[in-house]
């Protein structure tokens, strides 16, 4: 007897359809199965087994065979465990095989035959629902299959559940997609005393997806402003959510089958590896800067990264994707991110204060700055100062404009932004001023002659590169954009170049 089901592999977010087929033919007792299985998958002999057994049924003794086909395509983790099952259950004539057809199963058993969650089930529901088929998974993961928007789907708890639906002696009741509750932020703009230059900086940096970098000493505040970001962005269109959600899906960091529409904001820790910050491992799975996608990567203490793991930055930064090269895997994942990153202008963090810096200044300051490359510089829009707060600031009452307020500003330039360039671009959609390329800029960015003039001059006196220029017209579009006006002004401009110094070693003199 030979039945088969669909179930999927993933490359990247991509799924890729597989088929399961299960033979059970006369001959030795044995459980095989082949088609480049690794531990995980090799493993789902037993809690299959184990799982039948707990709902009643014993394999036969005759020699089984499973094959995931093609062949030729490595396959991972415990998803395999639920289409087996199914697969067996057909092949014993349990269920009739014409219950599975067009069916994409995916799942893992437990011992006492529960069907548990997964990862990948939203991109593996939207796969089924592009090949106008249905969707077998566990109840955990009904509401994120949902959002695949295919009316076809079956989650249930377990084996004996799936069992009855099929014979009709019961009916799973159709998942609801759900979207998380965002958790209640006291994380307010007003809580920051003093620092008016960078709060200012921080709402261009929200209103145009631009990559920004503040230098201070220690408890000037920087990564209270950074960790005040988020609740100035506005929240993700529909679009965004589902590509966010699908990175995450993979990623296994989707809770209860919801999905958010906030904006994601990682903050990994210093020590985090090139794998863990771009992406990779044995299973080539995503890294930070995709579990940022459509949101912010905050970098607490800049130089403190590996080199190499900021130096691998620098191509996720200019084309919006990861891509990771191994000899088994050649995978690539979105990762169009908003990289904030906070820094002390030396070893010591006091370089500027002839009182507190220590006896290496200023060459200390040259030595820590120079762990960040000229062309990772070079990718930041925004560069700011973060001064000392002094005393007297922190007695002044809190400030009157708060996040709602801001966030408003940015939701209204943001929203001009998505109008503007909405169907100029199929292959990767615009949906900020951060990811407009020069052409186009100059193109629905007029310049007047004053500003032109001026970015022309400060372009030469500070040896602009040609990414650093289109940097800072896009920096003061933004500018424009947060004031209403179709044009860009000098004023605009003159703003844009403050917020570019001629390089971080500038510092120092």
């Amino acid at each position: 007897m030979v039945a088969s089901i669909k179930t999927v592999a993933f490359q990247g977010i991509d799924p890729i359809t597989i088929e399961v087929q299960v033979q059970i033919a006369n001959g030795m007792p044995t459980f095989t199965i082949v088609g480049l299985p690794d531990k995980a998958v090799s493993e789902a002999k037993e809690r299959v087994r184990a799982a039948l057994t707990a709902i009643g049924l014993s394999l036969p003794p005759d020699r089984i065979t499973i094959n995931l086909s093609p062949a030729d395509i490595p396959k991972e983790g415990s998803h395999f465990d639920l289409p087996i099952a199914i697969g067996l259950l057909v092949a014993m004539e349990v269920i009739p095989s014409d219950a599975i057809e067009n069916k994409v199963a995916m799942g893992e058993l437990g011992l006492d035959g529960s069907i548990r969650a997964v990862a990948g089930a939203l991109p593996a529901a939207m796969h089924a629902n592009a090949q106008d088929m249905g969707f077998i998974c566990p109840e955990e993961s009904g509401s994120e299959a949902a959002w695949a928007g295919n009316e076809d789907v079956w989650a249930a708890k377990n084996l004996i559940g799936l069992i009855n639906h099929i014979k009709g002696t019961q009916v799973l009741s159709a998942p609801k997609p759900i979207v998380q509750t965002p958790p209640h932020s006291h994380l307010d703009l007003s809580d920051i005393k003093g620092q008016e230059t960078a709060k200012r900086a921080l709402e261009v940096a929200a209103a145009g997806g631009h990559n920004m970098l503040m230098v201070g000493p220690p408890g000037a505040g920087k990564s209270m402003l950074a960790s005040r970001l988020p609740g100035i962005l506005p929240p993700m269109t529909a679009e965004e959510a589902l590509e966010t959600s699908m990175i995450a899906s993979i990623a296994g960091t989707i809770k209860g089958g919801m999905i958010s529409n906030q904006r994601p904001f990682r903050n990994p820790h210093h020590n985090a590896s090139m794998p863990a910050l771009i992406g990779g491992g044995s299973r080539a799975k995503p890294g930070e800067v995709s579990l940022a996608h459509n949101g912010v990567l905050f970098l607490d203490e800049l130089p403190e990264f590996n080199k190499a793991s900021l130096e691998a930055l620098r191509q996720p930064i200019e084309s919006a994707r990861a891509v990771i090269a191994r000899a088994m895997a050649h995978v690539s994942y979105p990762a169009r991110f908003q990289l904030v990153a906070a820094m002390n202008p030396c070893q010591c963090g006091y370089l500027d204060d002839a009182g507190l810096a220590c006896s290496r200044a200023p060459r200390c300051g040259a030595t820590y700055q120079s762990k960040i490359s000229g062309p990772l510089y070079d990718r930041i829009d925004i560069h700011i100062d973060v001064p000392a707060v002094l005393a007297s600031d922190l007695s002044l009452p809190p400030a009157s404009e708060k996040s709602a307020d801001v966030a408003r500003r940015v939701l209204r330039a943001r929203t001009l932004q998505q109008n503007r360039y909405k169907g100029l671009s199929k292959d990767t959609p615009i949906r900020c001023n951060a990811y407009a390329d020069g052409k186009l800029l100059e193109e629905i960015a007029p310049l007047d002659t004053a500003g032109q003039n001026l970015l022309n001059t400060a372009a030469n006196a500070m040896r602009l590169s040609a990414r650093g220029y289109h940097r800072v017209l896009r920096v003061a579009r933004t500018l424009a954009d947060l004031e209403g006006s179709k044009n860009i002004s000098k004023d605009h401009v003159a703003e844009a170049l403050s917020y570019r110094r001629l390089g971080l070693k500038s510092l120092v003199a």
